[in-house]
């Protein structure tokens, strides 16, 4: 597995797809991944720090893994099938490890809330991934995304 941080998330143009996009921590790969549009705001949200009245569903789990004594330890994109990527949620409560399969857009929305680290099967980083063009700094490619972020609200995400 290879580490991953999460740059952001933004609306594909022209489909108005929403993708989370993700970094490997040691190198220049870039892994983007298409979710919903629910996901999208549930990370989004997360990133920016910003508190509903009610707890959304990954902030809902969250409570509850929290309140049971569960710790995230980690997420895992351990596959891509037929253009669906694949995670696992690893867990571990009273001394025994768990892994939930998960999509990898509800693990990374918990990723975000628990503070816990991201991976990427090296398998899926060869298959789905993009390398950064050498013209192009990394600063700049993680600075658009802030913007985007700065900028983003929920109704970006609503399909038109």
């Amino acid at each position: 597995m290879v580490e991953v941080t999460l740059v952001g998330v933004r609306v594909e143009l022209p489909t108005n797809q929403p993708i989370v996009l993700l970094k490997e921590r040691e190198g220049g790969r870039f892994l983007p991944i298409w979710i919903g549009a629910v996901e999208a705001t549930a990370i989004a949200f997360a990133l920016q720090g910003v508190v509903t009245q009610r707890p959304m569903t990954h902030d809902l789990l969250k409570n509850i893994v929290d309140e049971l004594g569960v710790t995230v330890e980690g997420i895992d994109i351990t596959e891509l099938r037929e253009g669906t990527f694949y995670a696992v949620i690893r867990m571990r409560a009273h001394g025994q490890a768990y892994e939930v399969s998960s999509r990898p857009s509800d693990a990374i929305a918990l990723a975000v809330r628990a503070g816990a680290p991201i991976f990427a099967a090296e398998e899926v980083l060869e298959e789905a991934s993009i390398s950064m063009r050498e013209d192009e700094s990394e600063e700049t490619e993680v600075e658009k995304f802030r913007e985007f972020l700065d900028q983003v609200t929920p109704e970006d995400f609503k399909s038109q």
